[in-house]
């Protein structure tokens, strides 16, 4: 193995792991924003955390935060809950800061 061919393998490692790290934060993140948002919508319990599921889901819809973002401000709107784009918006950043050092430390 050439020091290009082992430069790459270690490269494709590091790239694999940096994206594993950054999808288990971003998950985390949706969590703690469902059980934030949850706690806006005076769910507790077992509806709090099936929320809080709900929002992990709709991250898959598209690539991007916006497919979360639309859910809250949805769910939001629907409860007549008044938070605004402003709010959730930074508390999902946030939310993702606090998620990420979670992931680093549990590593």
């Amino acid at each position: 193995m050439t020091t290009f061919d082992k430069r790459e393998k270690d490269f494709e490692r590091r790239f694999a792991l940096d994206e594993e790290i950054r999808f288990k934060a971003l998950a985390r993140r949706n969590r703690k924003l469902g059980l934030w948002a949850a706690e806006k919508l005076g769910l507790s319990g077992d509806a709090a955390a099936d929320y809080a599921k709900a929002v992990v889901v709709a991250d898959l819809e598209e690539a991007g935060d916006e497919d979360v973002f639309r859910k809250v401000r949805k769910d939001f709107d629907a409860k007549g809950v008044q938070v605004s784009d402003h709010q959730i918006r930074r508390t999902m950043d946030e939310l993702l800061a606090e998620a990420n050092r979670e992931v680093q430390e549990v590593g």
